[in-house]
């Protein structure tokens, strides 16, 4: 397994920060896969998947690029920068563009874990990856910013409450597989058979993302820098559901309680679930407590907080509207 080296004062001044490019690098993972993990994705794939395969047919050194940097156990680093927090996209995928063309040519060697193809040895490799970053921001990702910021708010604001409450083990445990709080100092970020890094004095972020993605990434401290940068990226708790609320969903339970129940796919807060339906605190916990004495969705503890998700009969009602239309 891969772990790091941490001390008290790394990871009490660590920090969540959102980062537009994480989220589209997500996103492109998602793509390149082609596989989704809940409906929200399904969906999204079969709005964008033909568009991006065509541009990856129209571009095959392009294509070839991100076949090979993105390795089945090991990402190409160029393609994803330490994120800062409070960066636009602009900001971030310029340092994609602006990589050492012999630093990515190593790094997509790293990640087939052999020798380069051919069509890989020029130096425009990092223009190529900035560029199809840019592709899928604008085209996949952009136009629903507002509505996944409001999911990965959500989930930053649940796990910093459950930080101030329970301390940063119980968060660490839960972020996503393979990342554990070991004790001693010492945080599993992946279940990879890694070198332990020694991020004492680093500066330590966690980084959500609406797709099921993860990785981790790192800067060493820059000549400018005071402290070496170390991120963990990991998938949101609430996920990227279908915006729409089936027709007969809403007339059976009403349009706002409907819309909790679709969200609730996977485990959210009512702090979440403010969030990402745009309904107030209070009818937000109304709904919950109707849907929890009907039997549709469950509720459990994560440390202090209060997780609710839907039940086997939850799932089998939003199904049956869904597939009503």
């Amino acid at each position: 397994m891969g772990w790091w080296q941490v001390n008290a004062d790394t990871l009490a001044g660590s920090r969540f920060v959102l980062s537009p490019l994480a989220e589209t690098f997500a996103s492109l993972k998602l793509l390149h896969a082609g596989v989704p993990s809940h409906p929200g994705e399904r969906a999204w794939l079969r709005r964008h998947l033909p568009g991006y395969r065509a541009r990856l047919a129209a571009d095959p050194v392009t294509a070839l690029l991100v076949r090979s940097g993105l390795g089945r156990e090991w990402i190409a680093d160029f393609l994803t920068p330490t994120p800062r927090g409070d960066e636009p996209f602009g900001a971030e995928v310029a340092r994609v563009r602006a990589a050492r063309p012999e630093d990515a040519r190593a790094h997509v060697r790293m990640s087939l874990a052999g020798p380069l193809p051919d069509a890989l040895e020029r130096d425009d490799l990092p223009a190529r990856a900035a560029g199809l970053l840019e592709y899928v921001w604008d085209e996949t990702v952009s136009p629903d910013w507002e509505r996944r910021r409001r999911i990965l708010e959500a989930d930053v604001a649940a796990r910093t409450a459950q930080v101030s409450r329970g301390g940063w083990a119980a968060v660490l445990d839960a972020l996503r597989p393979g990342t554990r709080w070991l004790g001693e100092n010492r945080l599993q970020v992946n279940a990879h058979e890694y070198p332990p890094r020694e991020i004492a004095g680093a500066e330590l972020v966690f980084v959500p993302v609406t797709p099921r993605a993860g990785w981790v990434s790192w800067e060493e401290r820059a000549r400018h820098e005071e402290r070496a940068r170390h991120a963990v990226v990991y998938p949101a708790s609430g996920v990227l559901a279908p915006g729409r609320t089936p027709a007969g969903l809403g007339a059976l339970l009403g349009a706002s309680r409907a819309a909790v129940l679709v969200r609730l796919a996977s485990p959210m807060s009512t702090t979440q679930l403010v969030a990402v339906t745009g309904q107030g605190l209070g009818s937000v916990g109304r709904h919950v407590r109707v849907l929890l004495v009907a039997g549709l969705v469950e509720r459990r503890r994560a440390g202090r907080s209060v997780l609710y998700s839907r039940t086997a009969a939850g799932d089998v009602l939003v199904k049956a509207a869904s597939d009503q239309g």
